[in-house]
């Protein structure tokens, strides 16, 4: 077994984030808020061109300010893709509130437009609908916004647009995470950029955001003493954090580029194996293909999805299974779930066999190569001996 171990996503520094921090500390801003988030919000502004946004501590703290700043409360339901991080929808119950998860689809593995549709219809005559649907771009991949946005603009409901893995993304040539009512990030370690660990709010409505930054900020009234009306959270990003995140922002093209370039070289020595099917990239959008993923049949290949994550750890290669539908969470049982169509449970399908490999911008050539001959040999040994 190698010493080193291969991993799914790890940091990679552009080597100008000391600079920013070491000016954090030589102005002595190690505090929450400072110089450099306030050029970091004005920065993210900038790429994505959006009106505004508010740097915080998580993309879950995002969420969070999102589902508080649409008045989410107690018995309201909130509609939520089901192939997601926990993350997407731990926030929902924060609120009291009711989570409803929408399968998958097969195009983007992303929120299904027609699940979507039938659980809306349903809520609409039930006279009950959702107080927000928060919809998820999986592994970089934007969902189906053209019938999703229109889904919910027909029935009045605010969309959240849930872009935590997919900055630098893009839908007929608009950036992931602009097409909702509020649009969240994550700069996690794992993150296409990272701040250690943060995310971001935008939206188009300047005072939503205004009362997110009160919000954020324990909910302070403007008083001369410490008085407070309404709960607040310590949401806001550090200082030193926000400088981290100004030097990986400026590099983000060029780790888009990186990883579509390890997603090919995966697809190009790959995909002509038995039962090795990639990840689509929908018509007219650009994945950041933050995680290059995979399914793999194992009646065609000989092997499943377990046995090649265990074949790969045995060789000292990060790989993980894709995200386990929340309709199947304990945390989540018996809420209710919309399949992609009758009998087809698109997001059970993807957990069964799908496999996101490592996909970091620093993977190095043999390093990638490991993975691929892996790969490669397990599933050609299990062929023969499915032929002997």
């Amino acid at each position: 077994m190698s010493l080193s171990r291969i991993y799914l996503s790890p940091p990679h520094m552009s080597g100008n984030e000391q600079k920013y921090i070491q000016d954090a500390f030589d102005t002595n801003w190690v505090a929450p808020l400072g110089p450099n988030v306030d050029e970091f919000e004005k920065e993210i502004i900038n790429y994505l061109g959006a009106s505004e946004a508010i740097a915080v501590s998580s993309g879950t703290a995002a969420i969070h300010l999102a589902l508080s700043l649409l008045g989410v409360s107690k018995g309201d339901k909130v509609f939520c893709s089901s192939l997601t991080f926990v993350a997407s929808a731990n926030p929902i119950i924060y609120q009291g509130a009711e989570p409803v998860f929408i399968d998958s689809e097969p195009e983007t593995w992303n929120m299904s437009p027609q699940a979507l549709e039938r659980a809306l219809r349903e809520a609409y005559l039930e006279r009950n609908l959702p107080k927000a649907v928060i919809v998820v771009n999986l592994y970089g991949q934007v969902a189906k916004m053209d019938e999703i946005v229109s889904l919910c603009t027909e029935y009045g409901v605010p969309m959240i647009e849930d872009a935590a893995e997919s900055l630098g993304s893009t839908y007929k040539g608009r950036p992931s995470g602009t097409f909702g009512e509020f649009g969240i990030f994550s700069f996690n370690g794992n993150k296409i950029i990272t701040t250690s660990g943060g995310g971001a709010l935008i939206s188009e409505n300047a005072e939503a955001i205004k009362r997110a930054r009160f919000l954020a900020t324990q909910a302070r009234d403007p008083a001369q003493h410490y008085q407070h009306s309404v709960t607040g959270y310590n949401y806001r990003l550090s200082n030193i954090l926000a400088g981290i995140g100004r030097a990986q922002l400026q590099v983000l093209e060029e780790r888009v580029e990186a990883r579509r370039k390890i997603f090919k070289r995966y697809y190009q020595e790959l995909v002509h194996l038995p039962g090795v099917t990639f990840m689509p990239e929908l018509e007219n959008t650009r994945s950041n293909r933050w995680l290059t993923t995979l399914t793999i049949n194992k009646g065609q290949s000989g092997v499943s999805a377990k046995e090649l994550i265990e074949m790969f750890n045995k060789n000292n290669i990060e790989a993980r299974h894709v995200w386990k539908p929340l309709h199947l969470q304990p945390i989540f049982l018996n809420t209710r779930y919309y399949s992609h169509s009758k009998g087809e449970h698109v997001a059970e399908q993807l957990f069964e066999t799908g496999i996101c490999l490592p996909s970091g911008s620093n993977l190095l050539e043999d390093e990638q190569n490991k993975v691929i001959s892996c790969l490669k040999h397990t599933i050609q040994s299990m062929s023969k001996q499915g032929v002997e």
